[in-house]
């Protein structure tokens, strides 16, 4: 079976696009979130641009990544300038990634107007370049900047910068289409000439494509540079990028395995597409367009009267594959067994047979499919749907019976603001008060909760919160939007995240804050003693 090598640029290119902003950890996450879906190559960003990025490959070096090699941008050296003397190749080279992409231009134009270069200098940059970090024992990957744009105005010359680069060592070529607006039918015929001149010169390097979306044609561009020769496609997960975004990867991922016969991450990791798309929308807190295919809500939702008439006889009538192939649901209720297998997988990832304990599973789809419509998403919160699990065959997952709580903000002539909270709670047949002061209400909330319980619960100590996020899920509400919290903890074995939604932010804050330390307490503290 032909194979295609896979490389996401969503902490690369995707964190160019408008108002993306993710931490250290944020891209950590990801990391991990990426290897486990199974992608060849993981473009975790440019070391020697910024001090977050350097750090990033300093800590995803203790990853121990399963299946993805961790990947490095950079650039050719600059003009007049040998490699082994440019500061941002060297950078790139001394970091922990095995693997280097150096972009160079690829389009005439470019090279003259813009690097203000000969195009011989361009060459020379280009396999200077690539040979410095071959030297360091790195894989080169070559990406061909603005190649189509280049190829259309002058071929020659942007098929010889191909050539150049394998030439000097490149394993890949990647042809870019940097402005996003190459046509498929001109991707094709380019791709296969790219790629004869390669084998026709003797070079054994690989034809990879790299997309832009700005006139709509990414997926198929990559679709077509497929058909005409190229085994390693590049993009990001829900298409993130400069401008209008990037290739969506995922959506190429689909075609690939599921429509096309070839293969590229398997089969199995492609029930994991739907879940890494929405973790990574988490993340850069954006919604994902429910009409996304494969991943978005409505991928597998149908409405018309004769298509649910359809579908009870002819499951596929109205549909390009099975939404379980790529871990998405259908949202027509069938028979009383839809959604069965996806709660039953679920549940064993947690180790709870809710078969064996009786539970109607039907009632337990319906309740979280209204929770979800209420603003819940359990993607990145796993915890709270385990708890809703274990609440539903018969397991205790409270260990406190909230009476009331306050929270009270103060801000002082000089500036300085103080919260405090008051809870009072009750634990079996005790009633107990407690006030905690904190640098916000969820702080407060948290302070004042850990001293009413940790007379009764000490292991509370070892709960830590991690990280905190609010996002507002109907703007055109203003301030009575409602809101939802994601809350992820620690107890330095391992992480969980939970999830509160209210019109009211300090109750959507309870709640996830609830979930987090019940789920530390019970469920973790059962598998730590068990």
């Amino acid at each position: 079976m032909t194979r295609i090598e896979t490389l996401d640029t969503t902490l690369r290119d995707g964190t160019q696009s408008e108002g993306a902003s993710l931490s250290i950890e944020d891209k950590l996450r990801i990391i991990a979130k990426l290897d486990a879906l199974g992608v060849t190559y993981i473009e975790a960003g440019y070391p020697a641009s910024n001090a977050k990025d350097a750090r990033v490959f300093e800590e995803a070096a203790k990853l121990n990544l399963a299946n993805s090699r961790l990947v490095a941008f950079s650039m050719t050296c600059r003009k007049d300038c040998p490699a082994a003397e440019d500061e941002a190749l060297i950078a790139s080279a001394a970091c922990c990634a095995s693997t280097i992409t150096i972009v160079g231009k690829a389009s005439a134009e470019q090279v003259e107007r813009t690097l203000g270069a000969s195009k011989e200098e361009n060459l020379r940059m280009i396999r200077d370049s690539v040979s410095f970090i071959i030297s360091k024992g790195k894989e080169a990957l070559f990406d061909a900047e603005h190649f189509f744009d280049g190829y259309a105005q002058d071929r020659d010359y942007s098929i010889a910068v191909a050539l150049e680069a394998a030439k000097a060592g490149a394993k890949v070529v990647v042809l870019c289409d940097t402005n996003g607006r190459a046509m498929p039918y001109d991707v094709y015929s380019a791709v296969k000439d790219a790629k004869r001149c390669l084998e026709e010169a003797g070079f054994e390097a690989v034809v990879g494509v790299h997309m832009h979306d700005d006139c709509g044609c990414a997926v198929a561009n990559t679709i077509e540079a497929i058909m005409g020769g190229a085994r390693h496609v590049q993009g990001s997960i829900n298409g993130y990028g400069e401008r209008v975004g990037n290739a969506n990867l995922l959506t190429i991922i689909g075609n690939i395995e599921l429509r096309m016969g070839m293969e590229s991450i398997g089969r199995e990791r492609c029930k994991l597409m739907t879940s890494t798309a929405n973790y990574v929308a988490e993340i850069f807190n954006r919604s994902i367009d429910p009409g996304m295919p494969f991943v978005g809500s409505s991928a597998f939702a149908h409405k018309g009267g004769l298509h649910v008439s359809a579908l009870s006889k002819f499951p596929s009538a109205y549909g390009a594959i099975d939404p379980e192939d790529v871990g998405n649901l259908s949202h027509i209720v069938v028979s009383e067994l839809s959604g069965r297998s996806a709660l039953l997988a679920k549940s064993e990832e947690f180790g709870i047979d809710l078969e064996g304990a009786g539970v109607d599973l039907g009632n337990l789809a319906g309740k979280i499919k209204d929770l979800e419509c209420s603003g819940y998403s359990f993607e990145l919160a796993d915890a709270t749907l385990e708890l809703l699990f274990r609440e539903a065959i018969g397991e205790k997952v409270t260990f406190f019976r909230l009476e009331s709580f306050r929270v009270i903000t103060e801000k002082h002539e000089d500036g300085k603001v103080m919260t405090e909270a008051t809870i009072k709670i009750h634990v079996g047949d005790e009633r107990f008060i407690a006030t905690g002061e904190g640098n916000g209400p969820v702080n407060a909330l948290d302070m004042a909760l850990r001293q009413a319980i940790t007379r009764f619960y000490p292991q509370v100590a070892n709960i830590l919160l991690t990280d905190f996020k609010v996002r507002v899920l109907d703007e055109a509400s203003g301030t009575d939007a409602v809101t939802r919290v994601i809350i992820e903890s620690s107890d330095g074995k391992s992480n969980w995240a939970t999830v509160g939604v209210s019109a009211n932010i300090i109750e959507a804050s309870w709640n996830a804050l609830v979930d987090s330390l019940a789920y530390g307490l019970i469920v973790k503290g059962m598998r730590n003693n068990g």
